[in-house]
């Protein structure tokens, strides 16, 4: 009897072009055309493997000052290989390509990118860019995994914001195993929100600061992405998972300066504090201790001030409630987090002081 024929698996097509099952290809979406006549596109790379599986999307730069997540994606890819991937990856490293380019948080009509979405073919630049990411990407994808780091002069212990109330989504944080998962709410207008509403689950991921490469942030993305394409069976092996266990937060609050002066930060990212636990000291230039800052919860410091000097009323400390914290981490004072070194509740993935 003679075996039946496999039906080869379809080519994949986005911005015009199609890649061949097997095969993987860099190709630029055109944005828009300068006043000068040249083209400014979108950066993307498709990896389209030969077998069956899932459609995920990775992007990073949707702020231009956050690099961690364009290191996290050019790794990434570097692993993967079409000869052995089951499904499609698509990597759109830059989003933001304006920002990303003048060393700007912003689009230049100082738009956020991250408020724009689904946007429109006829908007402002920053809804043009939405749409096409929407419609050449997010539109495509099943899974996506949106990168961010802190915003300026603030960083973030590794952690994925998602809707943990929603179980697919939760076991896909659960996957990646970051040192934290925080339930944040959807936001009407962010990539997130849009891609929701197309019916793809995403997890934002926040590590590290911006314009910094910062390793342990990049490391602990990296891990976490391979994690998640291996729980979705797109790849054969994926990095080990750490120890400890992941802390969940619903809540949290930032720790504010009540005096203007130098700060001098006494806790680091992934630390332990209880509610009155001395968090750092501000002083003037002299050095005289002008107010001892504390702890106005208990938790764990998920994002702290990278700045010196701050002004009364700056964040200082973020601190997030530990939903039922593990017996160890009730009786220490810091938590060993991998690779990583009150105002009120940040509740969405751009929600900065």
């Amino acid at each position: 009897m003679t075996a039946a024929r496999r039906t080869p698996r379809p080519s994949f097509g986005t911005g015009g072009v199609r890649i061949r099952p097997g095969s993987s290809r860099e190709l630029e979406i055109p944005i828009t055309t300068l006043v000068t006549g040249a083209t400014v596109s979108l950066p993307v790379r498709v990896i389209h493997g030969r077998e069956d599986g899932p459609t995920v999307w990775m992007n990073a730069a949707i702020h231009g000052d956050e690099v961690v997540g364009v290191e996290v994606i050019r790794q990434v890819m570097a692993r993967l290989s079409p000869k052995t991937l089951r499904g499609t990856v698509i990597a759109v490293p830059i989003v933001n390509v304006f920002g990303f380019t003048s060393g700007d948080r912003y689009l230049p009509d100082r738009r956020d990118l991250n408020r724009s979405f689904p946007g429109s073919p006829r908007g402002s630049l920053a809804s043009r860019i939405a749409h096409l990411m929407m419609t050449e990407v997010v539109a495509k994808c099943d899974v996506g995994i949106d990168l961010h780091t802190g915003s300026d002069r603030r960083s973030n212990l590794p952690q994925i914001r998602c809707d943990l109330d929603d179980p697919e989504t939760r076991a896909l944080a659960e996957a990646f195993h970051a040192p934290l998962m925080y339930h944040a709410r959807l936001r009407d207008g962010s990539l997130r929100f849009a891609a929701r509403e197309r019916g793809a689950r995403v997890l934002l991921y926040e590590g590290g600061e911006a314009w910094r490469f910062d390793p342990w942030a990049i490391d602990a993305g990296v891990h976490g992405v391979l994690r998640l394409l291996h729980h979705l069976d797109m790849i054969d092996a994926a990095p080990p998972v750490p120890e400890d266990p992941i802390l969940v937060t619903r809540r949290s609050g930032w720790v504010r300066a009540t005096r203007t002066g130098i700060l001098h930060t006494e806790v680091k990212l992934g630390d332990v504090v209880r509610e009155g636990d001395r968090l750092g000291t501000l002083t003037n230039s002299f050095g005289r201790t002008l107010r001892l800052v504390r702890a106005d919860r208990g938790g764990v410091v998920i994002g702290l001030t990278q700045a010196p000097l701050v002004n009364r009323g700056d964040a200082i400390v973020h601190v997030g409630e530990v939903e039922e914290p593990d017996p160890v981490l009730a009786d220490s004072g810091s938590r060993d987090v991998e690779t990583a070194a009150g105002g009120p509740a940040a509740t969405d993935e751009t929600e900065k002081p």
